[in-house]
């Protein structure tokens, strides 16, 4: 598969020419990527407006996934939620409503987003015993019953699958009632652009989402900030044909070329023995998980490419996390109940190994994971009107009662306790509790 825009970044990099233009390295090496990293000169062309190299190179990444239409982001899944829920809403079927039914285990950008469309949200919450904020488990006949109740379809239901912690949905069952009712079904698949590649497909588009977004960079060998917005084939006809104005509306002018390069050179590399690669890696960690578990550790049901450990008693999962630091492995995430790590076909065999030897055996008990309460808080504003409005910041404990201004969250696993509009509630404060919130935004 070609590759345009890295080609035509190498050749530019080596005609020597005279760069009189941005960006201010001017090719010099003070990095040592600075020669490959240029903006929309002539031949180049431009991410918003592609019709040279970059559409060329789009137009592969589309064939790749399946789509009715494929675009690059260089700002992350975040610049693609935005977009995914402005052409949700601008471009929504007939005789739907502005509004979006949602999992609540929403990345901030979700709430930043509904707070700049002013979108009117109608909250999924966890069924039965969800035992981390990461996850929000919803099932087809909740869906089902949620949007018989609405006067109206929804513009879209959103769901975010894989979760942090590795979590699934039934992504196939769940297309199949939004259909049914007349709306689209749009996926976060941020954490799972390799789903594509497992045979069978297991991505969000091939199981009957209508749109999703994939950060590229999170599971494949692209510069962070790569991602893709997918539009499916069979989605609203307004969808390809703004998708580029959607994507302008919330990006840069100034997108990284170097991201760009690599999210093209991406294709050539799914393309050839990708595959294969991805399945024997999900082999070897499925083997990793069978040794883990026969070490005394409990790992949880997850994606095939990520291994979540449930922190036995009387050790936290950030206590592992440094136990891992000591035996020079760094995880991705960690907090009280679980430790996440993922992978992909560029972690080799020793990594697995050093990974065994630094976790060593459990001989303790597993830990008693409680319940999460909902913070189903109050709705006193808008989530538009609370991100406008003025705040302080005031302790976490001494937030009872007050209205969540902009959403207090980590980065990861930026996905808010309260969303803003709300009224914090004792449930509320024991989440702020439970995962180190210390301060929390509130409206004056």
């Amino acid at each position: 598969m070609d590759t345009p825009i890295a080609d035509f970044a190498r050749r530019y990099a080596a005609s020597g020419a005279a760069r009189l233009h941005m960006p201010g390295h001017k090719g010099r090496p003070f990095l040592g990527c600075e020669a490959l990293d240029i903006t929309e000169i002539a031949g180049a062309d431009a991410l918003y407006e592609a019709s040279g190299i970059i559409a060329e190179s789009e137009k592969n990444a589309g064939a790749l996934f399946g789509s009715g239409r494929t675009l690059y982001s260089t700002e992350g899944s975040s610049q693609c939620i935005r977009a995914m829920l402005y052409l949700a809403l601008t471009c929504r079927p007939g005789g739907t409503a502005p509004v979006i039914v949602a999992a609540r285990n929403v990345h901030k950008a979700f709430v930043y987003a509904a707070a700049l469309l002013d979108l009117e949200v109608v909250w999924l919450w966890p069924e039965g015993d969800c035992r981390s904020i990461c996850g929000c488990p919803v099932s087809p006949e909740t869906v089902e019953r949620t949007l018989s109740a609405l006067p109206a379809p929804p513009a879209a239901v959103y769901v975010t699958s894989p979760d942090y912690l590795g979590g699934m949905a039934d992504i196939a069952a769940l297309a199949e009632v939004c259909h049914r009712h007349g709306t689209v079904l749009a996926v976060d698949n941020a954490h799972g652009a390799y789903l594509r590649f497992l045979r069978p497909s297991a991505h969000p588009l091939d199981l009957g989402a209508d749109i999703c977004c994939d950060s590229a960079h999170k599971t494949l060998p692209v510069l962070t900030g790569g991602a893709y917005l997918h539009i499916g084939k069979h989605a609203p006809e307004g969808f390809s044909e703004h998708a580029k104005a959607a994507l302008a509306l919330f990006g840069s002018t100034s997108p990284s070329y170097l991201t760009l390069a690599s999210l093209d050179l991406c294709n050539r590399y799914l393309a050839g023995e990708y595959s294969r690669r991805l399945a024997e890696t999900a082999a070897r960690l499925a083997e990793t998980r069978r040794r883990l578990n026969a070490n005394g550790w409990q790992m949880e049901d997850t994606d095939p490419l990520r291994l979540t450990l449930r922190a036995p008693a009387g050790l936290a999962g950030a206590a592992l996390a440094e136990r891992l630091r000591t035996g020079g492995v760094e995880c991705e995430y960690a907090d009280g109940e679980f430790l996440v790590m993922m992978l992909t076909p560029e972690n080799d065999a020793g990594d697995l190994e050093r990974l065994r030897t630094a976790l060593g055996e459990n001989h303790r008990p597993a830990a008693e994971i409680q319940a999460l309460p909902a913070a189903r808080g109050e709705r006193v504003l808008s989530i538009r009107q609370a991100l406008f409005a003025p705040h302080e910041t005031v302790p976490a404990d001494k937030a009872l009662g007050r209205v969540c201004g902009a959403p207090t969250v980590s980065c990861p696993p930026a996905i808010p306790v309260v969303v803003s509009g709300e009224r914090i509630g004792p449930e509320g404060l024991a989440l702020f509790a439970r995962y180190g919130v210390r301060e929390v935004d509130v409206l004056l």
